[in-house]
């Protein structure tokens, strides 16, 4: 019989350190199951001190669901398409300037794409000295946090999400050929998470442009609000990065972004996996 997992809260808002797992080995039903829940109630899980090759943690997250390759090619890994590379540097080595900057305005993953993703992972192999971290938003927690009223107007709206297409998306403009490929999508701006079946408050800076039925202007201002509201610290968990982490977070029920604020002239390379579900 699996033993139950030992579980270090990160913060007051989300986060668990799990305990005692090499995720080299195979994970039987139970154990993956406890994790699971884990991932549930934590939203953010880490394990410390692992050593995955891109095929090893291809199979971890293929526990979780379907894998697929990163939207850009040229961060996917060369031999495993699957897994993609975060980093700072180029395959030369030499230091890439977006780098620093590379995903650090608050959004939630592939929100544009026609099926929303489970969860993602990311495994560090090379940290800066300092800095280097990602920060995550409780989104269940954010919508719980919102008055009466607010819940109730964000109730009736349908978020219009795009590529890099919400305020806070002209960061990125220029540095992509991708912003026009991915149609407009329609999503409700407060989603039940799909097992727990809590209200996610599902509005991002990156890709929701407006709502249905409002005015430019009108609309911008709440997705400006609502990014406001989560990004206070009773809904925060900023990750500081060891070698060997590997980290899962629920694409769904968190916003996340870099810290971008890696010291020049240090590297940070971490593998990453995005997961659909089945």
């Amino acid at each position: 019989m699996a033993m139950p997992l030992t579980i270090r809260p990160l913060s007051d808002a989300m986060g668990g350190e799990i305990a005692g797992i090499d995720l080299r080995n195979p994970l039987d039903d139970t154990t993956f199951a406890a994790i699971e829940t884990a991932l549930d109630d934590h939203l953010v899980i880490v394990f410390r001190n692992q050593d995955l090759d891109p095929p090893a943690l291809a199979a971890f997250g293929q526990r979780f669901g379907k894998l697929r390759p990163h939207a850009l090619e040229s961060y996917r890994h060369k031999e495993h398409e699957d897994v993609s590379y975060i980093r700072n540097v180029d395959d030369e080595g030499n230091f890439d300037p977006f780098g620093k900057i590379r995903a650090s305005t608050w959004h939630a993953d592939a929100t544009y794409e026609a099926d929303l993703p489970r969860a993602a992972i990311l495994h560090a192999k090379e940290i800066p000295e300092s800095g280097g971290g990602t920060i995550f938003a409780n989104m269940c927690a954010a919508f719980d946090g919102l008055p009466g009223e607010k819940q109730d107007k964000l109730a009736d709206l349908v978020a219009l999400h795009g590529y890099t297409t919400g305020p806070a998306g002209s960061y990125y403009q220029g540095k992509n050929d991708y912003a026009d490929v991915y149609p407009e999508r329609r999503r409700p701006s407060v989603l039940p998470h799909p097992r727990t079946g809590r209200p996610i408050l599902f509005v991002n800076p990156m890709h929701v442009h407006g709502f249905e039925g409002l005015e430019e202007k009108d609309a911008l201002a709440i997705v400006e609000d609502m990014a406001s509201h989560a990004e206070q610290c009773r809904f925060v968990y900023h990750h500081r990065w060891q070698v060997g982490d590997v980290l899962v977070w629920d694409e769904q029920a968190t916003m996340h972004r870099g810290a971008g604020d890696t010291p020049e002239g240090q590297r940070r390379v971490l593998l990453r996996t995005i997961v659909y579900p089945h």
